[in-house]
């Protein structure tokens, strides 16, 4: 019987591989790639031939598990890769982890990149708990999950696209007490990897004059908790 093993790869370091995602990358049967062009490039600098590479991505993923997992359950060893972090964090993955275990397989993730870990550690906002939303919807129930996330007293991380990210600090900036502050974080562990830190309203009009590009994380830090007012409970109301 074969096998799946999700194989993080990096989010922009090339050094950030780990030495046994590349034996396993070089082992398998089948790699499954979100975009086979930018896998191949990440083979290519590893000197890396795959015995077959496959693409597996949002489009296809739900046509391809089951005949994927079968492969698997005929003897196949199978890794998935996304273009960059962890496959399952915002990226396909889940839908082929499922059809695997529902066969009993052997499924098995390697650690490794993925973005929002080391934005929320070096970010300075509280890290012992948060909320991980992922890429916020676009229309329905948007504006419900960013009122929900500005109630928060955990903080929250985000993904955002570039050509998005005002938008959302407009957004937020309605929404957020004065003087919370929020972190964006762009381009992790690439040469020009940069930290804002402010409130929504002051990232807003900076980014405006500063039109960002690459990957972007949002990290918004928890509402104020009020302070607990102690009660005599023999007091008599």
């Amino acid at each position: 019987m074969g096998w799946l093993t999700i194989i993080p790869t990096p989010i922009g370091n090339l050094e950030d591989i780990t030495l046994r995602a590349l034996r396993l990358l070089r082992e398998a049967d089948v790699v499954l790639a979100e975009d086979t062009r930018t896998t191949l490039k990440l083979l290519r600098h590893f000197e890396i031939s795959p015995r077959e590479l496959r693409s597996h991505h949002m489009h296809n993923e739900h046509t391809t598990a089951k005949s994927i997992a079968t492969a698997i359950a005929d003897g196949q060893k199978v890794v998935l890769v996304s273009d960059a972090g962890t496959p399952g964090i915002s990226d396909p993955g889940f839908i082929l982890v499922r059809e695997c275990l529902l066969l009993n397989l052997k499924v098995e993730c390697l650690p490794g990149a993925t973005a929002f870990v080391p934005a929320l550690v070096a970010s300075g906002l509280p890290c012992d708990r948060f909320s991980f939303e992922g890429f916020l919807p676009q229309k329905k129930g948007r504006q419900t999950l960013l009122e929900d996330i500005s109630k928060r007293t955990t903080t929250t991380i985000l993904y955002e696209a570039p050509t998005r990210l005002v938008k959302l600090l407009e957004q937020l900036s309605i929404l957020l007490e004065p003087g919370r502050e929020v972190v964006v974080v762009r381009e992790i562990s690439k040469i020009h990897e940069e930290y804002h830190r402010g409130t929504s309203s002051e990232l807003c009009e900076y980014f405006r004059n500063q039109p960002p590009r690459g990957e972007i994380v949002v990290l918004i830090a928890p509402s104020p908790t009020p302070e607990r007012v102690h009660k005599n409970k023999y007091k008599e109301s």
